[in-house]
């Protein structure tokens, strides 16, 4: 699948995310939900990251670009836990934010979505079909710790450079010590079963259902 092929679907579906967000911030005259407009631009960097890593022709360029991508890839995921801030603030209904909340949501899921499949093919060019497999969903793994930095301790991708010391005293205090953190690990598995399930249902379920096309069409 190829990414510009997919633009125009991305552009009508953030484009009424960010429709529905003008509209609740013109009626209620709050600013509430504008992160989503910066949320969904991360969500989309690693996408962007796809596309010069499918041009790349030096493979230390590449390897530097795969680990860029895994520094940004969980902001993609990031969104689906904006449902945090869900409630009713008046004069909105709650079910007008529900929808923007959940379209929102849906459009980080879907660019993560087409985003690790991106990888998921390079990684396969590199290796065989278990050890991709073992690396995209380890990728998983990683981005639900990640969301959980993100999320609980307010830590983000910068980080990495701006104070890489805090990140690494984090995690290191929390695989060094794991039962003392249940919340950090209870939440990176429940994260990594659902992206994983997510994952494998959206790469899976367009083949069954052409497959069951082909057999109906044969039975006719």
């Amino acid at each position: 699948m190829k990414i510009n092929s997919v633009t125009p679907v991305l552009v009508i579906a953030m484009g009424f995310t960010i429709s529905l967000l003008i509209f609740r911030i013109y009626y209620s005259a709050s600013l509430m939900y504008l992160f989503f407009v910066w949320n969904l631009f991360l969500a989309a960097l690693p996408l962007k990251i796809n596309v010069h890593l499918s041009k790349a022709k030096n493979k230390i360029i590449q390897w530097m670009l795969f680990a860029l991508w895994l520094l940004f890839f969980p902001n993609s995921l990031y969104v689906f836990t904006d449902f945090v801030h869900l409630k009713e603030r008046y004069p909105v209904p709650l079910w007008f934010d529900a929808i923007l909340v959940f379209s929102a949501a849906m459009n980080g899921l879907v660019l993560a979505y087409l985003s690790l499949h991106q990888i998921e093919i390079f990684l396969k060019s590199k290796f065989s079909h278990n050890k991709s497999t073992l690396i995209v969903y380890a990728s998983l793994f990683l981005s639900s710790f990640g969301i959980y930095l993100g999320r609980f301790l307010r830590m983000n991708s910068w980080d990495i450079i701006s104070n890489p010391a805090g990140i690494i005293f984090q995690v290191f205090d929390r695989v060094v010590n794991p039962f003392e953190h249940p919340r950090t690990w209870g939440m990176t598995i429940v994260f990594t079963g659902f992206f994983s399930i997510f994952y494998y249902t959206m790469k899976t379920l367009p083949n069954l259902i052409i497959k069951k096309s082909i057999y109906e069409s044969k039975m006719v």
